[in-house]
């Protein structure tokens, strides 16, 4: 069997409604649109609400490309992401890597800016830890505990 034998179903293929011939179809007179009114007529541009300013209008515009006014698209800096918590795994005295935290399943893969160090949880141990980028109180935890917090370009 191979691509060639594969064959759509007859009997799933639904019948196209035809509206609009006639009382006999069940669909004639109005088609299936009820009397008279504003939806029964030809169209209504879609997002109208009635004359209320639609959804589209009402929200705020984020206007150019500029990653202090909103953090999206080219701008975007995605890191891959440990917090000290699950750092704590580690003997006292370890070097953690990202290769390491690779190895080990803690991070699956690395993303384009590379590993930051998160200060989510305590730590209360001396590790040497090399990455990308550190928080803030990540960095100040790694030193309170003993150890070094080595930015990696």
């Amino acid at each position: 069997m191979d691509l060639t034998d594969i064959r759509r179903n007859p009997k799933n293929k639904a019948r196209a409604k035809r509206v609009g011939r006639g009382h006999g179809s069940g669909m004639g007179k109005t088609s299936g649109r009820g009397q008279k009114g504003q939806k029964a007529r030809s169209s209504i541009a879609p997002g109208f609400e009635g004359g209320q300013t639609p959804l589209y209008q009402r929200v705020p515009k984020l206007r150019g490309q500029s990653n202090k006014a909103h953090n999206i698209g080219i701008f975007r800096k995605r890191y891959s992401t440990v917090n000290l918590c699950d750092l704590r795994r580690f003997e006292a005295g370890t070097e953690v890597t990202p290769e390491l935290l690779i190895e080990i399943g803690m991070v699956k893969k690395l993303e384009k800016k590379g590993l930051k160090v998160l200060g989510k949880g305590r730590l209360d141990r001396a590790l040497t830890v090399r990455a990308h980028a550190f928080s803030g109180s990540a960095a100040e935890q790694i030193e309170a505990a003993g150890g070094t917090a080595e930015v990696i370009e």
